[in-house]
């Protein structure tokens, strides 16, 4: 099939590079524009952007699809079918209807549980033990549109929003070229949303990495985990004049009553257990500022945080 593909992070590149295996004809890849990164700030372009550059795929970077100008050339790559991935901008009707079979979307969720922005980092930070890689047909809505293809995976209670963001890449990429296959042979069905269930997994703010350790433990954890490794969980801890700020990228449930009768916060051991509103948790890897991550071990020993400090 002619496919027009519009992806941007690091989670999109899997499914371009599938799509490209199974032997389709990708028109052209459109990404958001190059941001300034690093330390210089120099502008640098998106994954997908750089993938479909190292590829031989012409890129279309637009600050937006509004202009009527940019949505007539979206039409003239007279596309068979648009698959999105994690794009972050908004597609007007005229853009998604311009392809003849429309756009396909994998989403990293069990619609409609979690539509929106960041539903991997919002379904471990709530605790859900299943997610799903779907495949849905496109509308003007917020991930509203009928699911064609789904795949339920399990969430480990451990595992970390990286983690299950490189499995449902990967799962997704696959899932995607099948829907691809059955949409070429006419034989892709498509079913509307459940009505319940649904719920939305907002972007992540700038605030919400602070840890708050009066939560239970099993809350602090899946906080934690939900955002290693970014944007990062993080506390400050006095270091002199000023507060260092340490990411906690790693965390165990404490097994029993290690809490005890300590304030929330408190460091109980010399293994880095910590006391929460209910129960504790054990740091097992943390991150310094300009630092390599490292395991807790390796943190207290340049770092000395006694038993009784509160954090």
């Amino acid at each position: 099939m002619r496919v027009v593909f519009m992806g941007t992070p690091d989670f999109a590149v899997p499914v371009l590079s599938e799509i490209l295996t199974a032997g389709h004809e990708v028109a052209a890849v459109y990404s958001q524009p190059p941001r300034p990164a690093g330390r210089g700030m120099s502008e640098r372009k998106s994954p997908v952007h750089a993938f479909a550059d190292g590829n031989g795929i012409p890129v279309v970077a637009p600050k937006n699809l509004k202009d009527e100008a940019d949505q007539r050339a979206f039409a003239r790559h007279r596309a068979d079918v648009g698959v999105v991935v994690a794009y972050g901008l908004i597609l007007p009707k005229r853009v998604l209807e311009a392809p003849r079979d429309g756009c396909l979307n994998l989403h990293a969720s069990a619609l409609p549980r979690w539509r929106g922005a960041a539903p991997i980092q919002r379904a471990i930070m709530a605790g859900d033990g299943e997610t799903a890689a779907t495949v849905m047909r496109m509308d003007v809505g917020l991930d509203t549109g009928p699911i064609c293809l789904e795949e339920r995976v399990p969430i480990g209670p451990d595992m970390t929003a990286g983690e299950l963001h490189d499995f449902l890449a990967g799962r997704g990429a696959r899932l995607m070229v099948r829907a691809l296959a059955n949409l070429e042979r006419g034989t892709l069905q498509c079913q509307p949303q459940p009505a319940e269930g649904v719920t939305y997994a907002a972007k992540i703010g700038k605030d919400e990495g602070r840890i708050d350790f009066r939560r239970p433990a099993g809350d602090v954890h899946n906080h934690i985990r939900g955002l290693s490794p970014v944007p990062g969980a993080w506390i400050d801890v006095a270091r002199g004049d000023k507060p260092e700020r340490i990411k906690i990228l790693r965390t165990s449930l404490a097994k029993g009553p290690a809490s005890g009768s300590a304030a929330p916060g408190t460091v109980l051991d010399g293994h880095l257990t910590i006391a929460c509103g209910k129960g504790a948790i054990r740091v097992l890897q943390a991150q310094r500022a300009g630092k390599r991550p490292m395991t807790a071990e390796e943190l207290l020993r340049g770092f000395v945080l006694p038993p009784g400090t509160q954090l």
